[in-house]
This record gives structure tokens, sequence and C-alpha cells, in this order.
């Protein structure tokens, strides 16, 4: 049976707290454990109002003190900020106290967004929706209007990196983590650096990525495993893995290809339940797109007071079209499409929702209906 894990951005809801967000993430990974997920990954994001995941590292250390057996890790690191013996050192404590539990997804994230506001791209020409083997692949958005207009990108640019520092490419960054992680790290003028917690760390090194461009290369190119963003990117996710699998070279970790595939879904006993309790998703999906920065997460009722324009609409259609919501048969049978259209050996299953208790019965449900299944 193909394994489902569980992505996690620790969403703070609206009347709630960082503190609440961050209690509830904890008490999600434990149910997530008890009903069988295979991994728990907390995503990295910065000076957001809804969401509380901004120093994963942490957040995973008190979800692995409070969990026995599921791997807890990072999707994704975002090297664009870090040092590569910084986040080695970070996660080899980790792997310390956790062994064999961790997993260090890394992402380049932050060094795509000062590449889009330095150099941005020319509009790519209209695109129509398409099915392909029953998946849905919509028009590509652009996050590009938003990561060169909005003030709060440059911001968190200039915040999180010391004045006058640039990052290295991405691919000699990854070369250096596997590089301090083996201990045969060695500087331009031949020096050793061993990194003490991190070096033989049993950390599973996982390269994520929308596209198929370079995130897709560097994973391919080192025979390391590939997260593809399907719920961040529907457009490009077949793109994605095909690029991946086209230039994967073999490794004594991997010696083929090895692809998880991530998707937004939201599961509850009924249809109607299940759009009353999904309303607030494209509103929230609406206050990232426009450039301020995931909102708080709106309960129903305040969802529903909301006046949607065309051009709101416009915003978010391939994120709504592309979420797997409904009944566990419906939600399930939308994920067996996913893994057959992508090939992907894993899925990794992010639910956001007003009421942790509706997150937490979406969880459940899913995992029995896909035990059930056998899918």
């Amino acid at each position: 049976m193909t394994r489902l894990s569980v992505l996690d951005l620790a969403p703070i809801s609206s009347g709630g707290t960082a503190g609440d967000a961050l209690r509830n993430t904890v008490d999600l990974a434990r149910r997530a454990e008890d009903a069988g997920y295979h991994r728990y990954w907390l995503a990295e994001h910065h000076l957001t109002p809804g969401v509380a995941s901004s120093a994963p590292a942490v957040l995973i250390g008190a979800v692995a003190a409070a969990t026995r057996r599921i791997r807890v890790g990072s999707g994704a690191v975002q090297l664009g900020h870090q040092t590569p013996l910084t986040v080695v050192e970070q996660f080899g404590t980790l792997d310390a106290l956790y062994p064999g539990r961790i997993d260090l997804g890394i992402g380049r994230s932050g060094q795509r967004a000062r590449e889009l506001r330095e150099a941005p791209p020319e509009p790519a020409a209209p695109a129509a929706a398409r099915t392909v083997n029953g998946l849905l692949i919509p028009p590509p958005f652009s996050f590009t209007p938003a990561i060169t207009q909005a003030p709060i990108f440059a911001l968190a640019l200039t915040l999180l990196q010391q004045p006058g520092a640039q990052s290295p490419d991405f691919a000699e960054q990854v070369d250096d983590i596997v590089a301090f992680l083996s201990g045969s790290y060695r500087s331009d003028d031949g020096h050793e650096a061993h990194a003490q917690p991190g070096e033989g760390a049993e950390l599973e090194l996982w390269v994520l990525g929308s596209s198929g461009g370079q995130s897709a290369q560097v994973a391919a190119e080192r025979g390391l495993p590939f997260a593809a963003n399907y719920h961040v990117s529907p457009a490009t996710v077949l793109e994605a893995v095909d690029a991946y699998r086209d230039a994967f070279k073999p490794s004594q970790a991997y010696p083929a290809p090895h692809v998880m595939v991530s998707a937004d879904v939201l599961v509850a006993p009924t249809e109607e339940e299940a759009r009353r309790v999904g309303e607030p998703y494209g509103l929230w999906v609406r206050s990232i797109r426009t450039g301020a920065g995931a909102m708080k997460y709106p309960s129903p009722e305040e969802a529903s007071a909301y006046e949607w324009t065309e051009e709101d609409r416009a915003l978010v259609a391939d994120r709504l079209d592309t979420r797997f919501a409904g009944t566990p048969e419906k939600v399930v049978e939308g994920l067996r499409v996913l893994k057959e259209a992508t090939g992907a050996d894993e899925l990794l299953v992010t639910t956001i929702a007003h009421d942790h208790t509706d997150r937490v019965r979406s969880q459940d449900l899913l995992a029995q209906a896909w035990a059930d299944a056998g899918v």
C-alpha cells in the first residue's frame, strides 16, 4: 500500500493564537502516528499572520518528543536563509535525540524569491486546463506579481539574512549538506570541517520542488528522493516528476527514482459537511496570492460573509479545483488518480480547517478509508 504522510503548517485560526496552533500541531502529530501515517512534516513560512511554523527545526523537536515511531521532518527548510552547516547541526541534533526518525527536506524558495525580484520573467502565454490520466492539470499560476510587488517579500528577504549576505547556488548548498553528513567536507583551500552533531546522522535527505527546474535536477543528479508540490503548483507537477525521473542517477541509498507528491485534502462524513468546513479555504488562498501573507484561517461563517469578485475567483481557481475534498471514498479516489498519474511512491497530504476537531476528523477518516481501499 502506498504510504500516506502529513504536511502541517501549524495554521492559526481566527480567534486563536500561535500557541494554540502549535499545541494543535503536536496533538495532530500524535493522532497521525496512531492513525498509521508514515511521516509528519512541518513547513517553513515567515511573516505570515496565519502560520506558526516559522522555525521548523524547533517544532520538529517538539513533535518528535511527543511521538514514538512516526518519522518527523521539514517540508522544507529554506536554504536561501541558512548555511548548510547550520542546517546539518540543527538536524544532526534532532537525529541524536531521536535517532532514525528525522527527515531533512530542503527547498530553494528563498533563492527563487530573490531571483524573481531581481529578474522577473516574461509573462507566460495563456494555457488551458487539461486532464492527464484523469488528473486535472490547471493553467499555470504566476507568483511573480505578488513576489515582485508586495513589500512583505522584500522585507522578508532583508530580515532573514545578514546585511550584504548572498546565498550560494542551491546545488552547492546541497553538496555541502551531503558532505557534512558524510564527513567528507573540504573547503576550497582543502581544509576539513566536521559537523557535530550532524556527521553520520541517520537523516533522510529530501529535495522539494514545484517545477522541472533546479530542485528536480539537483535531486535527480545526486540520487536523492524528490517531493513534488501538487498542492502549491498543480499546473507543473507532471513537469517536475518527469524532469526528476529523466535526469535521475542511481545512488547507494536510492538505486531508482523515489517520488512523493503533495495534495490538499479535506475529508468529512458527507459532501455537505465537507463544503461547509471547506468554505474558508478559498479566502485563505486569496490572502496568500495577493501578497499579504496567509491570513488567520477564517471560520465558515466569516468566509460566507465575504463578497467575491470575478478577479478573486480567478486568483484561487486552480487551488480550489485541485483540492481533494468530500467524503472518504471520494477523496481516496482522487488521491488514487493523483498517485497513478504522477507515479508517486508516497503521498503527502495537508489539511487546513478552522476547527482543530475538523482537521483531526479529516485525518482519521482518510487514514481508515485509505487502509480499507488498499491503494
